[in-house]
């Protein structure tokens, strides 16, 4: 991206960045991994308790990583030979995190973040229970409207995600939401959080560039 094109698309995540402080998120933009990790610090401190929903964004700007450096106490759900018993009381203690880390699948212009879940977890993580939620995302998953959302997660989330987990999905072989009835089916649990009652709860930060599905 040459620096015309970044400039338009640096305005474009300050009008979204306006809309979410409409609807009592707070909203930034951060150019590099290092400028993310320096806002992080200012919004969890050393030894919070910090836990994570299932994330690409997360895995790809190092941020998992970070959790599990020992700076801070983390439920880390992808700790190996966990069993599905543990893996869901890990899920349950999120829900006492003083932050929670996710990304989402859509971010709408008027600053409403849009998701579709498997189990729920994060989700309703998202909706309630930690003191913070810090939604980390590229620019590519801003959309104009919900309608926009809803396709976007029709046709990448979701059969990227499918794909990823190797699941025996329709969309993880052809590529595009069949609206199935597969057992396997990843898409259950569908949100759109408009507002928050409780200002500032929700931090969104924006890295300047694409990320995620």
């Amino acid at each position: 991206m040459d620096n015309n094109a970044k400039w338009v698309m640096e305005k474009k995540i300050e009008r979204v960045i306006c809309s979410l402080e409409k609807n009592n998120m707070r909203g930034y933009l951060v150019n590099s991994e290092e400028e993310l990790i320096n806002k992080v610090n200012e919004l969890v401190k050393e030894g919070d308790l910090v836990a994570c929903g299932g994330s690409m964004s997360l895995k790809e700007t190092g941020i998992l990583e970070y959790l599990s450096s020992g700076k801070f106490e983390y439920l880390d759900r992808y700790e190996e030979g966990l069993t599905s018993d543990e893996i869901k009381n890990i899920y349950r203690k999120s829900f006492f995190a003083d932050a929670y880390f996710t990304s989402t699948n859509a971010i709408t212009e008027d600053g409403e973040l849009y998701n579709v879940d498997g189990n729920g977890n994060r989700v309703a993580a998202m909706i309630y229970g930690p003191d913070k939620v810090i939604v980390i995302a590229g620019y590519n998953k801003i959309v104009k409207n919900v309608e926009e959302a809803i396709e976007r997660n029709k046709s990448i989330a979701a059969p990227a995600n499918s794909k990823r987990l190797n699941r025996e999905t329709p969309c993880a072989k052809v590529g595009y939401c069949m609206n199935c009835e597969s057992k396997q089916r990843i898409c259950g649990q569908y949100t759109l959080i408009k507002k928050q009652n409780i200002k500032d709860r929700i931090h969104v930060i924006f890295v300047n560039k694409e990320l995620g599905y």
